[in-house]
């Protein structure tokens, strides 16, 4: 079964200096109905402009992972870390016990792009971390790069939770195959472009939970970038 939450359904703060949408319930946007799925908690697809960003703020018992689609963001927290993301970069920070954090656009002429995703840890109270590792083009057979899983193989950073994210950046005709073993789910993202989830049709924003289906396939005819997500 795929169902479809479609990037117009999303929940949307507006200020003078961000543009977000929530794919499931976050801060001011709240909905019953979409809390989340599975271990996967948020999924923020923010454009942030110029100079701006941020400002310190703490989290706590969250995995944090940052994709940057364009431009450059920002770095820095209470574990003494400071960095900048770039697109085909993936960042991890595990708020454990508690963290302290600031994101800012990292120019002062370009926005940045970049999607936040929260994943609930298999359990409360660990260290704080940070991880930031650059991955390879999803130019594999199958279209697929791990970029974060809970032992981190594979040059994936590591996160504490029985979950797999992969990133694949398809181009015209290009295609992505994943197959979920027994008892796992997924999550699909289309961040960019246009693609066809087993037949679906997705546009850019566009999410899909995906259960019962043991094999996927994604194709896109005139190019897109997607994240997958497979669950328990």
């Amino acid at each position: 079964m795929i169902t479809l939450r479609r990037a117009g359904e999303r929940g949307r703060t507006t200020t003078p200096w961000l543009e977000s949408r929530h794919t499931f319930s976050f801060n001011r946007y709240y909905d019953p109905r979409h809390m989340g799925f599975r271990t996967l908690r948020v999924i923020n697809d923010d454009r942030v402009q110029p100079g701006t960003g941020f400002a310190t703020h703490a989290h706590r018992d969250m995995e944090i992972l940052t994709y940057v689609l364009e431009g450059a963001l920002e770095h820095r927290d209470s574990l003494g870390t400071g960095s900048v993301i770039r697109p085909g970069e993936i960042q991890r920070m595990s708020a454990g016990t508690g963290i302290s954090h600031s994101e800012w656009n990292h120019s002062t002429s370009e926005p940045v792009h970049f999607l936040q995703i929260w994943l609930e840890p298999a359990e409360a109270g660990l260290p704080p971390g940070y991880e930031q590792r650059r991955f390879r083009a999803a130019d594999a057979p199958h279209g697929l790069t791990l970029v974060a899983a809970h032992d981190g193989h594979d040059g994936a950073v590591r996160i504490h939770q029985d979950a797999a994210v992969y990133a694949a950046r398809l181009g015209a005709g290009g295609r992505a195959e994943h197959r979920l073993g027994p008892g796992r789910h997924a999550w699909v993202q289309l961040a960019r472009g246009t693609a066809a989830l087993n037949g679906v049709a997705l546009e850019a924003g566009d999410g899909a939970a995906v259960s019962g289906e043991p094999r996927l396939e994604i194709v896109s005819a005139d190019g897109a970038e997607v994240l997958l997500f497979d669950l328990t």
